[in-house]
């Protein structure tokens, strides 16, 4: 019984901190693909860099601040499920 209430207070700053973490896992591996030479985006967005392609430059930035975005707003509505007493207004 202690452990399920202890569990749910103590993973808030779990949450807290697995929200960021994620996101900067999924934007890391950019640098990744670049430095082993593994096709993907990261490689993808270097090159587009060196070549100056605007379009796929700014693209590729929308696509990291939606990862980062949704990776908190999933941080934020766990909170709601983890504690009861946090409330959105």
């Amino acid at each position: 019984m202690v452990v399920r209430h202890a569990l749910r207070n103590s993973s808030i700053p779990v949450v807290t901190v697995m929200g960021p973490i994620l996101a900067y896992l999924v934007t890391g591996s950019f640098v990744t693909e670049t430095i082993f030479g593994v096709p993907g985006m990261g490689r993808y967005f270097v090159t587009s860099i060196t070549n100056r392609d605007y379009p796929v430059i700014m693209g590729t930035i929308l696509l990291l601040a939606l990862v980062i975005v949704l990776a908190n707003l999933v941080v934020d509505l766990m909170y709601a499920w983890l504690d009861p007493r946090i409330r959105f207004n």
